[in-house]
């Protein structure tokens, strides 16, 4: 039995999802929470292991509850506004649900809780099946850390290159490289962060001692010269 806290606002929107997680018998309601205060007194007094969190609350949003919770606590956001770009490699969240919550999108996610590992990764880093939600135009979609293939830095934000187009999150790279797994990303220089897997060759750069990484996508990246060596010795030495 997994020890839940729901945490909304709205009466109706806990009692509707009281009524999905009721076919998930695993799933053990303890609390319900109005405001993101009331959840934090909650917290405190009972042996909560997962949270059911709203983003937009009167006082304490969601997200910045979500930053105060225990990283050992498991949360999913729930939210009516699909338009939050969110800071997920800060707020590592298991899944963002938007309202109304389909039945057999939930249970994809609590399919995802049961699969997860209980302790962390000693170094912090993001697993590949962690997930962002990204804007896309007028589309948000989730998108997986697995299916990104370049950070790249655009003043105080990021661009994230994936197999659906281009989007942004408000963090800055080395923000970001402090949660991605060495053996998965390579800062190839100041400005960018590509998916090792995802560069198909090396050619000569522009700058004397620097060189091109050339992805799979037909994207070029440079890679500095004080990073040129690090790479080699990732591939193999080549």
């Amino acid at each position: 039995m997994i020890k839940t806290l729901i945490v909304d606002d709205e009466r109706l929107a806990r009692a509707e999802l009281k009524r999905l997680l009721a076919a998930h018998p695993h799933i053990d309601i303890c609390a319900e929470a109005a405001s993101s205060d009331e959840a934090k007194q909650l917290l405190a007094e009972l042996p909560i292991e997962l949270v059911f969190l709203d983003i937009q609350m009167p006082g304490m949003t969601g997200l910045e509850l979500a930053a105060q919770l225990n990283p050992q606590l498991q949360f999913v956001f729930c939210t009516a506004f699909d338009s939050y770009a969110l800071d997920a490699f800060e707020l590592n969240a298991l899944d963002y649900l938007v309202k109304p919550i389909d039945p057999d999108r939930l249970s994809k996610t609590l399919q995802r809780l049961a699969n997860k590992p209980v302790q962390q990764d000693a170094a912090n880093y993001l697993p590949e099946a962690h997930g962002l939600l990204l804007k896309f135009g007028e589309c948000n979609r989730i998108v997986r850390l697995s299916e990104i293939n370049r950070f790249e830095s655009v003043g105080n934000h990021s661009a994230v290159y994936t197999q659906y187009g281009k989007s942004f999150l408000h963090s800055s790279l080395s923000k970001i490289e402090q949660r991605l797994d060495p053996q998965q990303f390579f800062r190839t220089s100041r400005a960018d962060i590509v998916r090792v897997s995802a560069i198909k060759e090396l050619e000569a750069g522009l700058t004397p001692g620097s060189m091109m990484a050339v992805l799979h996508d037909g994207q070029t990246v440079e890679v500095s010269r004080r990073q040129v060596q690090v790479l080699r010795n990732l591939f193999g030495g080549i």
